[in-house]
């Protein structure tokens, strides 16, 4: 029988809600507009509870960034689990188009965060991300050893992922007017994932 995922705890819940009121109020105002006080109002809880677990301003936005930032590094396990570049990389692309749809406003967030030079994460930019592309690199240069890709330089292969698939979350709403006036809906987001799959794989794989 599978087992059952354990209940979020209380504490947990009421992360999760700051952190979804944050993401709304960080997107609409902006780091600097944005308030411990609005967020609060938009989380449906005291101002003082919101500090009890985030004590400043800092530290709840960073956690929204660290928490998009998760979701996206965990998006290649595909490299780990295959050494078929097709099937890592359609999956890699195929989550971040995901997660572009899933967390449009962390991802916002983040487009706004690194276009102002990254003030408040450039730490994760040093640390975090850079080992996650060294590391990356090496898979990819693997399957060129091996024939598996054209000779590509694995960091440019990574900008064109990141820009292809955030497109869905930063332009959502050109999108949506490109569109008729209306989102994407599930039909046609499984076909741009597919295209946007298509098209990158054309580009690079071997043979």
């Amino acid at each position: 029988m599978a087992r059952r995922r354990p209940r979020p705890t209380i504490r947990e819940e009421n992360e999760r809600a700051l952190l979804e009121a944050a993401e709304w109020v960080f997107a609409e105002q902006g780091f600097a507009g944005a308030t411990t006080a609005a967020i609060a109002r938009r989380a449906g809880v005291p101002k003082a509870n919101l500090h009890y677990y985030y004590p400043t301003k800092e530290g709840l936005y960073r956690s929204v960034i660290e928490r998009v930032l998760t979701a996206w590094l965990a998006a290649a396990s595909s490299f780990d689990t295959s050494d078929d570049p097709r099937v890592a990389l359609s999956a890699y692309i195929g989550a971040k188009m995901d997660l572009a749809r899933e967390m449009p406003l962390a991802t916002r967030i983040w487009s706004a965060e690194i276009m102002r030079g990254a003030p408040m994460i450039q730490d994760f930019l040093d640390t975090t991300l850079t080992e996650w592309v060294v590391s990356r690199e090496r898979a990819v240069k693997r399957w060129i050893a091996a024939g598996k890709l054209k000779p590509i330089e694995p960091r440019f292969l990574f900008y064109m992922i990141w820009a292809t698939t955030q497109q869905y979350a930063n332009a959502a709403h050109e999108i949506a007017t490109l569109n008729g006036g209306g989102p994407l809906d599930d039909k046609a987001f499984v076909r741009a994932k597919a295209e946007a799959i298509e098209i990158i794989l054309r580009g690079v794989a071997a043979g």
